[in-house]
């Protein structure tokens, strides 16, 4: 008996180690399943308005299209080819090959046809699919969660309206364990999002930067795969796109290695038509998209990025990739920096 309960005590010893090792560390959401709020029977109501402004924002600012399209393949980067808009398409970087982006076109069999819109309104701001799962995180639904009602209504009408694409894709295969740590990022709304304010071009700029998810590419991400705060639209992450030349993201503050030298009008300029002063942009920074905004947002746009903090870093796609100490990729220029101190 006496050592039955030496052993009984060891056993609940372990499982109480456990136990806080798990609540210090990755938390319990990879073990239990996200958080999530049950469906409930709201729809939104089909207006002009709304059809235009979700229409708007699909062709130019959140890039809903642009991924769940045939679009990284087609012969001008990022314009979703005839006849797959909204039919969704397998990642093409080599590294992820594995993720499927869905068919949110509304075929009934193969698409979100047979989704409601309560559905379709939390896979996009609170990252749980119709089915209860959660997505993978390069849906940016920690950045719409910020989107407001009126904006998400407007998607979400405009959606609807879409040619049915047939177009039946398997589901992601995300490895372990990245696709148990993922469930620690949802986050159920337990209110309504507020139109943002607008009052000022630098306000409506960070709006529109949010929706456009631009800090995902040009803030770069440490080995944990998340961004480094210090280094917010410092640029240095890596695309190596099949097809298209290694490149990275550049630098968008205000720092001398940034863009302090641009003004309004070549920001414009650069993002309408690829070139900056007779320099090429590469097409894997999705200008062909963000050129569908108006002179007004694309301005507010520039305003916002003049606001941010500057960050030394260099980055330079005319070189040869090399270490970066500062950001931790390999980029062009990357030996130009040194490690932060």
């Amino acid at each position: 008996m006496r050592w039955g309960r030496i052993l009984l005590s060891i056993v609940v010893g372990l499982v109480v180690l456990v136990a806080i090792g798990i609540t210090a560390t990755i938390g319990w959401r990879p073990i239990i399943g996200p958080k999530s709020r049950p469906l409930t029977n709201r729809t939104f109501e089909s207006t002009p308005a709304r059809l235009a402004r979700g229409q708007y924002l699909t062709s130019g600012i959140a890039p809903c299209l642009v991924c769940h399209s045939d679009s990284a393949r087609s012969a001008e980067m990022w314009v979703p080819k005839p006849g797959t808009v909204g039919g969704g398409q397998q990642w093409v970087e080599p590294e992820m090959t594995w993720l499927t982006i869905p068919n949110i076109s509304p075929d009934k069999e193969s698409g979100a046809g047979t989704w409601s819109d309560d559905a379709i309104a939390r896979a996009v701001r609170e990252g749980i699919g119709h089915d209860g799962r959660t997505l993978f995180p390069m849906m940016p639904y920690q950045h719409f969660r910020h989107m407001s009602d009126e904006d998400l209504a407007s998607i979400v009408v405009y959606l609807r309206t879409l040619a049915p694409v047939h177009n039946a894709l398997p589901k992601s295969k995300i490895p372990f364990p990245v696709n148990r740590l993922i469930n620690s990022a949802p986050e159920p709304l337990d209110g309504p999002v507020p139109a943002p304010d607008l009052s000022t071009p630098e306000k409506r700029g960070a709006y529109i930067v949010t929706l456009a998810v631009c800090t995902d590419c040009h803030t770069p991400f440490d080995d944990k795969n998340q961004p480094i705060a210090s280094m917010a639209f410092a640029g240095g992450n890596t695309f190596d796109i099949p097809g298209k030349p290694y490149v990275a993201t550049a630098n968008l503050t205000p720092s001398p290695n940034g863009i302090p030298y641009y003004t309004e009008d070549l920001f414009l300029e650069t993002i309408r038509t690829g070139h900056a002063r007779g320099r090429e942009i590469s097409d894997v920074m999705p200008w062909r998209f963000f050129r569908n905004m108006t002179d007004d947002d694309l301005k507010a746009v520039f305003a916002y990025l003049k606001t941010l903090k500057p960050v030394d870093h260099y980055v330079d796609n005319s070189l040869p990739p090399t270490d970066c100490p500062l950001c931790g990729h390999k980029h062009g220029g990357g030996d130009h920096n040194k490690k932060a101190t």
